[in-house]
């Protein structure tokens, strides 16, 4: 079967430049007047962080955040003329490398407000919490005198509850609205990928897009709009016959019911293929489906062949990765489905 390129691992990840620039550009659209950044954590969401940054850069956006300063270190190469945030504020070790570096320290509670302080440290970024109770100065407080002579670059929050139609998320954004008029900063930004989604009142200065840059679907109007970015794709180590009467994988959940043709693929949970997928996930060879049959092992991954009687050992197959589709299948979040990919893919963008 054709695969359009090779790779010396069994495994791969087939990623699209197009469709992550065409994710970005958007959520830039969407997101009105404000700038749209992109959140790089979790090494671009499974992605690889480096490769994103650059793909992204190239593209148009010029804001980036990440979560630790390891994550940062890494980037630094590439963060020339850009905008990188650590969501993570700073700890006593973080000092040196936030004072010294380009990346900015997003500070989230009265101990990090003093520790820049007495560093004399430059601009910063502010999280405050409006009601997620996870980073963040309490709104409650006076945010205003907490920051006070603080040069804030980005003043920040984060919603709970934007990919679906709770009530808080609104609560958050009047809450935010109504610091953002009592703390100077340079911008402001309380949008994730399902607050942008949410309209205009939710933007503010600057959007924070991840979860929609990969290809999840974060709300219902996203639908039609978000590419599918990752393609997992694996090799068949065997193609073999399933008797009638036979069980297949781990603790014989499948009991073949006729003679059928079965496909081991170099894919497990140890891979981030979780066991959600077993006897539901699919995987396609061409347009053809293949179901998943019995549990999903540490590193292999049986399904049936009979409808691809051209599938055979070395052959690749592309798993069926569509987030919200997957997320239905496994019972995983589109999130998971992401960051959970193992490293023993190789990453190849197209």
């Amino acid at each position: 079967m054709p695969t359009g390129f090779s790779s010396p691992a069994p495994l791969r990840l087939s990623l699209d430049t197009a469709a992550l620039e065409h994710n970005w550009r958007w959520l830039a659209q969407m997101s009105g007047r404000a700038t749209c950044g992109a959140a790089i954590k979790a090494n671009g969401y499974g992605l690889g962080a480096a490769e994103v940054m650059g793909h992204l850069s190239q593209a148009g956006c010029r804001d980036f955040f990440v979560a630790t300063w390891a994550e940062a270190r890494a980037l630094l190469p590439l963060a020339d003329g850009l905008s990188l945030s650590v969501l993570h504020g700073i700890r006593n070790e973080d000092i040196a490398e936030a004072l010294t570096g380009p990346a900015r320290p997003v500070l989230s509670t009265p101990d990090q407000i003093a520790r820049w302080r007495n560093a004399n440290g430059g601009p910063c970024d502010v999280m405050v919490d409006t009601g997620m109770n996870r980073l963040g100065l309490d709104w409650r407080s006076d945010v205003a005198r907490a920051t006070e002579g603080l040069t804030i670059a980005t003043l920040m929050s984060h919603l709970a509850c934007a990919d679906d139609d709770n009530p808080l998320s609104a609560i958050q954004q009047r809450r935010f609205a109504a610091i953002a008029q009592q703390v100077p900063a340079e911008r402001y930004s309380l949008s994730n990928s399902a607050g942008i989604c949410l309209g205009s009142d939710y933007h503010f200065g600057v959007t924070r897009p991840g979860l929609a840059l990969y290809g999840g679907v974060p709300r219902p109007n996203a639908a039609g709009h978000i590419r599918q970015v990752v393609t997992p794709q694996a090799q068949v180590l065997q193609r073999r016959t399933v008797r009638a009467g036979d069980t297949v994988g781990y603790n014989a959940t499948f009991t073949a019911t006729r003679d059928m043709a079965a496909a081991i693929l170099n894919i497990g949970y140890a891979d981030g293929y979780l066991r959600g997928f077993s006897g539901r996930g699919m995987v396609l060879a061409g347009d053809r489906p293949l179901p998943v049959l019995g549990r999903v092992s540490m590193d292999l991954l049986i399904v049936d062949a009979s409808l691809a009687p051209g599938v055979s050992e070395g052959d690749w197959l592309s798993i069926d990765y569509d987030l919200p589709r997957a997320a239905a299948a496994s019972g995983l979040s589109q999130y998971e489905l992401l960051t959970g990919l193992g490293q023993r893919f190789d990453r190849i963008w197209t």
